[in-house]
């Protein structure tokens, strides 16, 4: 319905906040407020999962040995990338900045129950990955809450999910989805910092094919 439609400021507002939302790797180390934490962190209860099997579970890595074995995952793994690159490429990447994780005050560790009972299999018998999708399309929105806060996440890729898994003690069945820091970004920019430093270029439009 038409009077359901936000305003015209609205939605600029939220194009400004989806451009500004960025892979944050360049944090401060001021603590984030709890409370403004708990809010953005209850985006997790508004978020869509199929079958409402809600299949997220949530470590926050605090201890310093906790934390130790996740950056000692992080550096282990990006020396493996490296190998992976020659050249001005490798040269490119041995420079970038992949992780907060030595300064994020807030690090969170996220999984997938995938074996969760709850949302009775419903839309996950023909995908079961979809558990999965659904924890993606949750931090979606924890990252667009946390931006409105001021507040920046960096997601943490380059690791190891087995090894994640066995550190942080969690069940068999839980499936890292992804390890993010999150704290106040130093800057600001609508452009990805990998874009900035010549790593590779976002499309200007979105390739879209007719059946």
């Amino acid at each position: 319905m038409r009077d359901q439609a936000f305003t015209d400021d609205f939605r600029t507002q939220f194009d400004l906040l989806m451009r500004l939302r960025r892979d944050v790797r360049r944090f401060r180390t001021d603590p984030v407020d709890e409370a403004v934490l708990t809010r953005c962190l209850d985006a997790f209860r508004l978020a869509p999962s199929v079958g409402l099997s809600e299949p997220w579970r949530v470590i926050r890595v605090e201890s310093e040995a906790a934390r130790a074995a996740a950056l000692e995952n992080f550096q282990i793994a990006n020396s493996e990338a490296l190998t992976g690159y020659s050249g001005e490429k490798a040269a490119l990447y041995s420079n970038l900045k992949l992780t907060g994780m030595q300064e994020a005050p807030v690090q969170l560790a996220v999984f997938c129950d995938d074996a969760t009972e709850k949302g009775q299999g419903l839309g996950a018998g023909t995908m079961p990955e979809m558990r999965r999708y659904s924890v993606v399309s949750a931090i979606t929105l924890i990252w667009l809450a946390l931006r409105t806060e001021g507040l920046g996440m960096g997601w943490v890729s380059i690791l190891d999910p087995d090894q994640m898994a066995h550190d942080l003690d969690v069940p068999d069945d839980w499936r890292l989805i992804g390890y993010f820091c999150i704290g106040w970004p130093e800057e600001l920019s609508d452009t990805p910092e990998l874009e900035r430093v010549g790593w590779e270029n976002r499309d200007t439009a979105l390739p879209i094919e007719v059946r």
